[in-house]
């Protein structure tokens, strides 16, 4: 593993995009310590510090940006919900779904419409963060220095502006980075915690030994976890192909082996991330309207026995949906068909569009539920002890991280194999 970090520095064009990666992502970690001007920002700490759970949750994603009251306050999420809204729409408004068809085209239109739906997501975000912290459960006073509207224009406009920063930050990484920007950027917010998280598990208990075994205990256990989520991501159930054999001219083609690789866990994070965006959105409108009952909901909802249920069916249901978006039987059937490819004892055409389907459904179900069990387990162990090690290494947060990582240095180590390296994977 070092020595293949050693080969991707030895790339130029490598080592460029990864170190283009590593300054956007310290850019987004530099401007989550950033206030919002005019904030009082000792009196907001102590006032947030005694907030509900799920604005708990919802700062645990933005990286402490919330708690800060940052420029990066609404962090990735209402570009992450626009993202959500708009693979749904493919399949309920016919026009998107064919811009999902076009190519590249369509994807530009997908992501256009996106980015407004970003902003417009995230004014709505930024005036209910407003009124929230003006309200009488966190008394915040702005500065009286200039006018209390244009205060409030200020405070709304530089929230939504640090919402397309960080979605713009995001796009370069995918662009002229390594991996995911938007993944990345969930990734860093993560791992931006643990560290506090550690140092809280140890002092936690009244003994500091006690602390340690604790925190040591939670540690190896994250580090055994590890290579059995690795191997469920990486888990595939290979359908065997074959090709008739026809002549071309003077050439026999075709008579080879081949198979359809399926995936365990085809949507890699992709559930998680949009799951824990459908949980703590009611967070998000208890913060926009600020009403007693609404907060109520979003807590209850944002942890317990009703987190865990809702968590276990989003996650299982957006495994099966994106893996239908990226994955279509159909096409893949006609496809072998036109190429003279056959699943053996299956009839080509529709039966082997059937076939296709029936055996992603079974092998999406077990990894669905995996990733849900492995999502949900931390939780119901940290609302017994309270520990904030196993809230930063829980299910969601180390599901995330590992599935960014692989997909990160899946990417690293195509890039390695172009310069004919080895890559990560030996």
């Amino acid at each position: 593993m070092l020595s293949s970090i050693i080969d991707a520095f030895k790339v130029p064009e490598l080592r460029k995009k990864i170190l283009f990666t590593l300054g956007i992502l310290a850019l987004y970690r530099f401007g989550a310590y950033v206030p919002v001007p005019g904030i009082p920002f000792n009196e907001f700490a102590s006032s947030f510090a005694n907030s509900g759970v799920s604005m708990t949750m919802l700062d645990l994603f933005t990286g402490g940006a919330l708690s800060n009251f940052s420029v990066f306050s609404l962090g990735i999420m209402p570009y992450i919900t626009a993202s959500i809204i708009m693979q749904l729409m493919q399949g309920v408004i016919p026009a998107v779904g064919r811009w999902a068809k076009e190519g590249e085209a369509g994807r530009r239109k997908i992501t256009q419409v996106t980015r407004y739906l970003t902003l417009g997501l995230g004014l709505v975000n930024a005036v209910g963060y407003l009124l929230l912290f003006k309200s009488p459960t966190y008394g915040v006073v702005f500065t009286d220095q200039v006018p209390g509207l244009l205060t409030d224009i200020l405070v709304v406009f530089t929230l939504v502006a640090g919402t397309a920063f960080i979605m713009w930050m995001g796009e370069l990484i995918t662009q002229r980075g390594v991996g995911n920007g938007m993944s990345l950027i969930i990734f860093a917010s993560i791992v931006s915690r643990v560290p506090a998280a550690i140092f809280s598990s140890v002092n936690l208990s009244a003994d500091f030994g006690m602390g340690i075994a604790v925190t040591a205990l939670i540690l190896v256990v994250v580090l055994l976890c590890i290579p059995a989520i690795i191997f469920v991501e990486r888990a595939q159930r290979r359908i065997p192909v074959n090709y008739a054999k026809r002549v071309q001219g003077r050439k026999m083609m075709g008579g080879q082996s081949t198979y359809i690789p399926l995936k365990v866990n085809a949507a890699g994070v992709i559930p998680i991330i949009f799951a824990s965006c459908l949980i703590y959105f009611p967070a998000q409108l208890a913060a926009l309207f600020n009403v007693d009952w609404l907060t109520a909901v979003a807590d209850a909802i944002s942890t317990g026995w009703v987190n865990w249920i809702l968590t276990v069916l989003l996650i299982v249901f957006f495994a099966y949906f994106y893996t239908s978006m990226v994955f279509n039987p159909d096409e893949t059937a006609d496809n072998l068909r036109r190429q003279g490819g056959f699943i053996p004892g299956v009839r080509p055409g529709s039966a082997t569009a059937a076939y296709i389907k029936n055996v992603l459904h079974r092998v999406t179900l077990p990894g669905g539920i995996f990733i849900a069990v492995i999502a949900v387990a931390p939780s119901i162990l940290f609302s017994f002890t309270g520990n904030q090690l196993i809230q930063a290494f829980g299910g969601t947060s180390i599901l995330i991280m590992i599935g960014v990582a692989l997909d990160t240095m899946n990417k690293v180590e195509s890039q390695l194999k172009m310069h004919n390296y080895d890559g990560f994977f030996k």
